[in-house]
């Protein structure tokens, strides 16, 4: 990077305040560093660094960020020190490109990911305000949640929280100890189905199967004549709950309470058509979803439980007697 000054002191009692920019032509990486103490220094010193021709004037000044138009010396002189500027030539212009975008310098893939992580960033933000209201949310979370958790930067997720770093590390070791379970319990479940298929394979299975297919074959078809088109638009399943249920090998332990709940509370046979399942298959799923938010509520309770001793030993000896106190009567 260049940076380039006027050498020439300044009259006397021409006292002239320098701000620092950098310049650049259109559609160009190169940038030169300058100072200018106005728009129209700084405008002439764009046409000697950047070797415009005298006949391609009068030169435009933007700002690199976003192609606003500078021709203000106020608002020149208001803009940060560094700020980035594009020189156009006579009637040039300014267009984005792959060295424009947020940080002027950076391409749109870039861009693109920096503004995701962003997103992202505001995610976990949320999710972190949501336990520290509720710590024993956590086992409300879905994994996708728990993840974004667990990844989160240590000492932004303890500035959120109001916690130390040691306590956040502690937390986030414990995310990970939940969603290794999870993972577990789905193994051990995927494990279980291929046995089971293995000795389907085998024959031991295969006269129930072929006798459970032709009375499903039935059930499907009666479905078909007239429910399943006014069945599959009565289902109101987020996207990522079908996802969740089409592809995960245990999809209770993936999805959140709150999609747990919506799933038990679908109409079997219209879930089936959904997502192209028997309804066996279907009622099977629901089932599990059913057991697991039971046993995520009966978590909660628990620790709801725990939580209300834990506050009656720590209360004075005073306040526990307090309401135990007979009212007195009024007359």
């Amino acid at each position: 990077m260049e940076v380039t000054g006027d050498a020439g002191a300044p009259e006397s009692g021409d006292i002239r305040t320098l701000k620092p920019c950098l310049l650049r032509r259109n559609h160009s990486r190169e940038q030169h560093g300058v100072a200018a103490s106005c728009l129209e220094d700084l405008r002439s010193k764009a046409c000697d660094i950047l070797a415009i021709d005298k006949s391609l004037t009068p030169v435009t000044l933007v700002l690199a960020e976003d192609g606003t138009i500078v021709d203000d010396d106020d608002y020149f002189l208001c803009l940060p020190s560094n700020t980035k500027f594009v020189a156009l030539a006579n009637n040039e212009k300014w267009a984005y490109n792959n060295s424009d975008g947020g940080t002027a310098w950076i391409s749109q893939e870039s861009f693109d990911v920096d503004e995701t992580d962003r997103g992202a960033g505001l995610k976990w933000k949320n999710v972190a305000r949501q336990l520290k209201e509720d710590l024993s949310s956590i086992i409300l979370l879905s994994e996708e949640d728990l993840q974004m958790l667990v990844d989160a930067p240590c000492a932004d997720l303890a500035q959120e929280l109001h916690q130390s770093c040691a306590t956040v590390q502690q937390l986030q070791h414990t995310l990970q100890q939940v969603l290794d379970q999870r993972e577990e319990v789905r193994q051990s479940k995927q494990l279980l189905q291929l046995y089971l298929e293995a000795l389907e394979k085998e024959g031991s299975l295969l006269s129930k199967q072929e006798e459970s297919k032709a009375a499903l074959g039935e059930e499907a078809d009666a479905v078909d004549t007239g429910i399943s088109r006014e069945t599959s638009s009565d289902v109101m399943l987020a996207s990522h709950i079908l996802t969740a249920l089409r592809e995960k090998p245990a999809p209770e332990l993936s999805l959140s309470s709150q999609d747990l709940e919506l799933v038990t509370r679908e109409d079997p046979k219209a879930l089936a058509v959904t997502l192209n399942w028997d309804v066996r298959k279907t009622e099977t799923v629901q089932e599990a979803c059913e057991r697991e938010l039971a046993l995520r509520l009966q978590q909660m309770q628990s620790l709801h439980s725990l939580r209300s001793i834990s506050a009656r030993k720590a209360s004075p000896p005073g306040e526990r007697q307090n309401p135990k106190r007979a009212k007195q009567d009024p007359t």
